[in-house]
């Protein structure tokens, strides 16, 4: 075998290189020019998804905050209403306990008359009662001398 200079070893890694690597070398070239393609493209829709997720956090607090909102407004609609009925319920409870003092009242009352009326009955009973003894017997005294007067009459 022949002893190569130099320069013919450079010539011939020169043409292997022109002939065997730079082919695949521009096959790789390609396939990596698709690759970032593709990466180019995912890169825009991500771009998309994020610029649309971005859209979807300015809906959801601008929901959140009428939520908030809106929540606020009931809470505050539902102290007002139970600070109304609260103190609709205070005046009913004042209402009955006045009611209740009045009854009471009449209750104390009507027992007051009605013992007096039935000390005025009985001291009215006890004074008829007298009085028709009374007359029972003044009857029973002139029934005696009208049959005193008969028999004399009669005699």
């Amino acid at each position: 075998m022949a002893e190569m200079t130099k320069k013919e070893f450079l010539e011939l890694l020169n043409e292997f290189s022109e002939r065997t690597l730079d082919p695949k070398f521009k096959r790789i070239d390609s396939q990596f020019k698709q690759i970032d393609s593709r990466f180019e493209q995912i890169d825009r829709r991500f771009e998309q998804v994020d610029k649309k997720l971005g859209e979807i956090d300015s809906r959801l607090e601008k929901v959140d905050s009428r939520f908030a909102e809106f929540k606020k407004d009931i809470v505050h609609q539902f102290h007002i209403i139970s600070e109304d009925v609260i103190s609709k319920v205070q005046l009913v409870a004042e209402g009955v306990a006045n009611l209740n003092e009045k009854l009471d009242r009449h209750i104390d009352e009507n027992r007051r008359e009605h013992n007096e009326i039935m000390a005025a009955i009985k001291f009215s009973y006890a004074e008829l009662d007298r009085r028709i003894t009374t007359l029972e017997a003044e009857m029973q005294d002139l029934k005696r001398r009208m049959d005193k007067i008969e028999r004399r009459s009669a005699s």
